[in-house]
């Protein structure tokens, strides 16, 4: 049985070789990237983790970002750390589920600036401050790469050197006949998908910027999402993996009951190593999310020698693990192939983790987190979003918004003003409810409009401690 199992993987296997080789839409390098990820998917080859070789990581290998030296307090050292770096950021992905329709990276965060806006204007500050040219590249997929593009000319008299490049794209697969959906004549956008940002460091290298990159000298990628505004360059874990040698770093913060599902580090079998949710044993998954055991979780901030992974793209040896990701196509189900850039980690030298603080992981997945960011909880200094020190709680207040405020442009709607949140710990707003100028929020304020009917909260009020369900 097994025998004829492995020759119907390798029928499916040569055909769809066969179809793909037809495609003319994309390079021979990716049809060559899409052959081995099915490859790999169809031999079953991924590794299962064995629960009792599970350890946890020491500070060693997870290192507390407290006990890091200090950086060079003269400017010119710190000069020569920061020409050794790049940042990456991955720009891939749209804005749909707020709502929006181009990349996620143009939503306007606060006073009017971009994520884009405010990326550029930190790297325009560090570039000014310390005379050092550290680029900013972007990952964009065939979503967002056109109009990235145009975006990017604004910053054409910034003193920035910005480059953009595209991460894969490969086609869907049938599931029922394991072919690609673009020879099946879907040939626009549905027919292909970007393969995950595992894929950063094959295009990187397919794209010719990393050469470009090491021929400039440049030794360090810092690579982040371009949604979350906490990551920010910091010379202090630059100048630790630069002294320490270390080819890769995860940053990693205290897991809170809302990252449960988080992929965290451990050491397994002598090498650090990212535990998805998704590889954990059935049985296992109930403590994988207890915050005791798996007290980290990762926040997708990489740091990564540009060298390293020449060596090892070249090697054809990042073999990340596989996430098969199922959809539905107008009616049709395929399968998306995808892997995660923190999975690399087990396969670079002197790989670490650095425990940082929260505060350099702030994403805006919601407008949930739209509204911590646009409050008083946060200041706007040259590009960097500065948490209020008048707030004690170092926790941000937890805020459900019902399916009213989804969409960006409905969610600016319904505020005159963002509400003061400095001493709020939960908001739960459900019904259409509208919002005055300056109110107040305390402590733990739910505010519920029954069905049909339409709540509006008054300018200036205080709500403290409060359920307020109104039928007015």
């Amino acid at each position: 049985m097994a025998a004829a199992t492995a020759v119907s993987a390798d029928e499916k296997l040569e055909k769809l070789r066969a179809e793909a080789a037809k495609l003319d839409q994309i390079r021979r390098n990716e049809k060559a990237g899409f052959i081995s990820l099915v490859s790999r998917y169809l031999s079953g080859e991924a590794e299962q983790i064995e629960w009792s070789k599970i350890q946890t990581p020491t500070d060693e290998v997870v290192v507390p970002y407290d006990t890091l030296a200090s950086p060079p307090e003269d400017l010119e050292e710190t000069k020569k750390l920061l020409d050794k770096l790049v940042v990456l950021k991955l720009n891939g992905g749209l804005g749909t589920t707020m709502g929006c329709t181009g990349p996620k990276s143009v939503i306007e965060v606060r006073n009017g600036f971009t994520f884009l806006d405010l990326i550029v204007i930190q790297i325009e500050s560090l570039n000014k401050k310390y005379g050092c040219s550290v680029p900013l590249l972007l990952m964009n997929s065939f979503n967002t790469h056109d109009d990235t593009q145009k975006i990017v000319e604004k910053y054409s008299n910034s003193n920035i050197e910005i480059h953009t490049f595209n991460q894969s794209q490969y086609p869907r697969i049938v599931t029922e006949d394991f072919l690609p959906l673009p020879s099946k004549g879907k040939t626009g956008k549905d027919g292909w998908y970007p393969p995950g940002h595992g894929d950063v460091f094959p295009s990187l290298s397919n794209s010719g910027k990393l050469d470009i990159l090491l021929a400039q000298g440049k030794e360090y990628v810092f690579v982040a999402n371009s949604d979350n505004l906490g990551a920010i360059v910091d010379i202090k874990i630059l100048n630790h993996l630069i002294n320490n040698q270390n080819e890769y770093c995860m940053e990693v913060t205290p897991k809170t009951l809302a990252d449960v599902k988080g992929g965290t580090l451990i050491s397994y079998e002598g090498r650090v190593q990212l535990l998805e949710i998704a590889q954990v044993p059935d049985e296992h998954v109930n403590e994988f999310k207890s915050i005791e055991k798996f007290k980290i979780f990762n926040t997708n901030n990489l740091w990564v020698n540009l060298k390293a992974i020449k060596r090892l793209v070249e090697a054809e040896a990042l073999k990340m693990e596989i996430i098969p990701n199922p959809k539905e196509v107008d009616g049709v189900k395929v399968l998306q192939l995808e892997t995660a850039a923190g999975a690399a980690i087990r396969f670079f030298d002197k790989a670490i983790g650095i425990n940082v603080p929260r505060s350099r992981f702030l994403p805006v997945k919601a407008t949930s987190d739209l509204l911590l960011v646009q409050s008083d909880l946060y200041t706007l200094v040259d590009g960097f979003v500065i948490r209020n020190p008048a707030r004690t709680n170092p926790a941000n207040p937890s805020i459900e918004l019902g399916p009213e405020f989804k969409k960006v442009s409905n969610f600016l709607a319904r505020f005159k003003s963002i509400p003061s949140i400095v001493e709020l710990d939960s908001l739960k707003v459900s019904g259409d409810v509208w919002f005055g100028s300056g109110i107040t929020l305390k402590g733990k304020v739910t505010i519920a409009a029954k069905s049909g009917v339409k709540l509006e909260i008054p300018d200036g009020v205080v709500l403290e401690n409060k359920v307020r369900a109104l039928s007015r």
